[in-house]
């Protein structure tokens, strides 16, 4: 009796792991196929994360929002993490002046190359959201953030039809890229206030992204350049992101 239960454990273990390897090849298949291969889908986990991202974007093709909250609920207590000042030096004698020299640069596969200030992002239409940053140490906090979104800087500079991916700088020497669906999300903001005030310095002044449907890690603070791409290979190692470069994943979406 324990050799048949041995072997149709056996069987059944052969059976579906062949299942697994089946659809997990089609996954990748139809991902590639329709140009939802992430830039860091290389590697032992190549199939899995292709086939989350893949599968992401279908699910939330709609675009749908992340979780808001009322003010009541905004956290008494927000770490701020990372980088809480720069030692770039130019950062630092511009903190007096309110960043009157800053500049966020729009660049790469767009109509119009811009440079924007702290106040030309502050003419724009603005917007308020109360959301939940989750971050990959375990904690979350919830904010009020104020900024003009992502899509409106984007539709001011203009882009050209190639445009896959949207790579951010910081101040800090930080770098990621996020996709277009979440670049037009109406809840991707630069924000540069929060919780009814500046933007505080520890957490990315003058201006920081808000992702709102990724994890913190893709939150960056201290932003200098934008740049618009038909490809991630041009950056790094070709995985889209510093942070995949260090063992996370480049898309992290929640």
């Amino acid at each position: 009796m324990s050799k048949i239960l041995t072997r149709r454990r056996f069987i059944t273990g052969v059976s579906a792991a062949a299942l697994s390897a089946a659809t997990a090849g089609t996954g990748a298949y139809l991902a590639r196929r329709y140009g939802l291969v992430p830039p860091d889908s290389g590697g032992l986990f190549g199939i899995e994360t292709s086939m989350t991202y893949a599968a992401h974007r279908l699910l939330l093709y709609g675009q749908p929002l992340a979780r808001e909250f009322g003010r009541e609920q905004i956290s008494k207590n927000f770490p701020a993490i990372n980088t809480i000042l720069p030692e770039d030096d130019a950062y630092r004698s511009d903190i007096p002046s309110g960043f009157r020299k800053w500049r966020l640069a729009v660049d790469g596969l767009v109509m119009r190359p811009s440079e924007f200030s702290l106040e030309d992002l502050q003419r724009f239409p603005s917007h308020t959201q109360i959301t939940q940053h989750v971050c990959e140490q375990g904690w979350s906090a919830i904010a009020e953030w104020t900024g003009v979104r992502l899509s409106s800087v984007l539709n001011a500079v203009g882009l050209q039809p190639q445009a896959k991916y949207i790579f951010f700088t910081c101040i800090d020497g930080w770098w990621d890229s996020i996709d277009m669906a979440d670049a037009w999300h109406s809840q991707t903001l630069l924000t540069y206030g929060m919780n009814g005030r500046d933007l505080p310095i520890p957490h990315g002044a003058p201006v920081r992204l808000r992702v709102e449907r990724q994890i913190g890690y893709k939150n960056l603070k201290y932003l200098s350049t934008i740049t618009v791409t038909d490809t991630a290979a041009d950056w790094g190692k070709g995985q889209g992101s510093e942070g995949a470069e260090n063992g996370y994943s480049w898309y992290a979406g929640i």
